[in-house]
């Protein structure tokens, strides 16, 4: 363990930083100790400033991010934000939100509602769960996705109805059916403004003859049921925003959201459809964060300030407790070796890679999203996902694998492989490796030293190369995989 003059546990804070964000330099976590651990969670949840790369500027050397109208222009626009911001929070809880909210391109056929609808977690997902739940309710993507803007007063479409319930707050045994249906009738009206009639009635979303336009939310009084309703044991002439304010209050909702909030930031869980059947990981853990639901008024960022700061966060059982997601992967890689002062056709690369690992952004796989934990690894995308890392942690192009290497260097003189390989791990966001896999490098780089030409007075480019393919074998450990 290495502490801080602030007594703050580095190893820690990189666990912090995996967990609340994508991971840290070493200069960010050494920074981060140095302010202290309950600093950096306040940090973390309230940032000072919020900062990436302007869009002005991705826009004017990418023409196909200023409509975002395809996958790989909507979701590379994103890609910018999560591997430039110094708010990593904010993107890893839009990233949290639309795996649970899942919505997809593949059906809205265009980019940009779904990119509105991310601005919409990243503006909400720390604040109240009742305010976000009734903001994706009006939301046009989410309307168009779970085909709301088919639910009319006298012909009932029970979609968004049943997976508000199912999915995005209760789960499964907590209702009847007979809820879904009065829940549904309460949504009924909830449409989209802009929608073309020749959409609606052809129920064809690309939005012709308009082109890719910013939907909008529209209440339709003509096509609303506004009968007599009991959702939930209780009965009025409910709409939608009552029906969510109902859903806010009940304890299932609490520990559904809390359970999905453990299992995203503190360790994988089972799959969602294994929860009405099977008991939480850690149950008091799900209680601590549901008793924060409702002491703070239905706060997610109270939540997650609830849970870092608790001693089941700390443990050193669930460090190392979570399969990274593509995302993490790829934008932990990026954040470590820079490269991204500018924008770079590298974007659309890195945004590839994700769908290759099984993670395509603004294309889950269906409406419950992605399962995640060990959903994630199976032998195309294990080989994707350490390819990645390899190669953009292997690239002394890159401005941050260049100041590791510089940094690892002076280190190499004395011949201590040892050395030089924590350097390394340090530098690689505080990886700690367990003693055989730290031996297996330590061995690796001891023989790539020796057999280098003149032994200690090799070349210092030959040397360098030593230290990449230390880098990059040490993002190809099972604990590089683990946030």
């Amino acid at each position: 363990m290495v502490t801080s003059a602030t007594g703050t546990d580095t190893g820690l804070i990189a666990h912090l930083l995996r967990r609340a964000g994508f991971g840290g330099t070493r200069a960010e976590i050494e920074h981060f100790a140095e302010l202290g651990y309950e600093a950096t969670v306040e940090h973390l949840l309230d940032p000072p400033s919020v900062e990436s790369m302007p869009q002005d500027i991705i826009r004017r050397y990418h023409v196909d991010q200023s409509d975002l109208r395809i996958q790989p222009a909507a979701g590379s626009n994103w890609m910018y934000r999560m591997v430039t911001t110094n708010a990593p929070l904010l993107e890893k809880i839009a990233l949290f939100w639309h795996r649970v909210f899942a919505t997809g391109q593949t059906k809205l056929i265009q980019g940009k509602v779904i990119v509105t609808q991310i601005e919409m977690f990243r503006k909400l997902g720390l604040g109240s769960y009742r305010d976000l739940l009734l903001g994706l309710s009006r939301d046009p993507a989410m309307l168009m996705w779970l085909d709301n803007n088919d639910n009319h007063g006298n012909a009932i479409n029970e979609n968004y109805g049943r997976e508000i319930l199912e999915l995005f707050s209760m789960g499964v045994g907590n209702y009847t059916e007979k809820d879904i249906y009065e829940c549904s009738r309460a949504f009924t009206g909830w449409t989209i403004a802009n929608m073309p009639y020749n959409v609606q009635k052809m129920r064809n979303n690309t939005a012709r003859p308009y082109g890719y336009i910013a939907w909008q939310f529209k209440f339709d009084e003509s096509d609303h049921d506004f009968g007599e309703k009991t959702f939930l044991g209780q009965t009025g002439n409910f709409n939608g925003d009552e029906i969510v304010d109902i859903i806010a209050k009940q304890p299932a909702t609490a520990r559904f959201i809390a359970r999905h909030l453990y299992h995203y930031f503190v360790a994988d869980e089972l799959p969602v459809p294994q929860w009405p059947h099977l008991p939480p990981r850690d149950p008091d853990a799900i209680e601590q964060m549901a008793e924060a639901y409702f002491r703070s008024g239905y706060n997610i960022g109270e939540m997650l300030r609830t849970t870092f700061n608790s001693d089941f966060f700390k443990a050193q059982a669930v460090h190392n407790a979570r399969i990274k997601s593509p995302v993490e992967v790829v934008v932990g890689s990026l954040r470590l070796s820079g490269g991204y002062d500018w924008p770079t056709m590298d974007v659309y690369d890195a945004t590839a890679s994700c769908g290759y690992m099984g993670q395509g952004l603004l294309n889950p796989p269906s409406v419950e999203g992605w399962h995640g934990a060990e959903e994630w690894v199976n032998t195309g995308a294990m080989m994707q996902r350490v390819n990645y890392a390899s190669k953009v942690l292997g690239d002394l192009s890159r401005p941050g694998v260049r100041a590791i290497v510089d940094a690892v260097m002076p280190l190499t003189d004395d011949g201590d492989a040892g050395t030089m390989v924590d350097e390394c791990l340090a530098h690689l966001g505080h990886l700690e490796l367990d003693t055989e896999t730290r031996e297996a490098v330590v061995n690796f780089a001891r023989e790539q030293m020796a057999e280098l030409p003149g032994g200690g007075k090799a070349k210092r480019a030959e040397v360098e190369q030593v230290v990449i393919a230390v880098l990059q074998l040490s993002v190809a450990t099972r604990e590089f995989q683990l946030a």
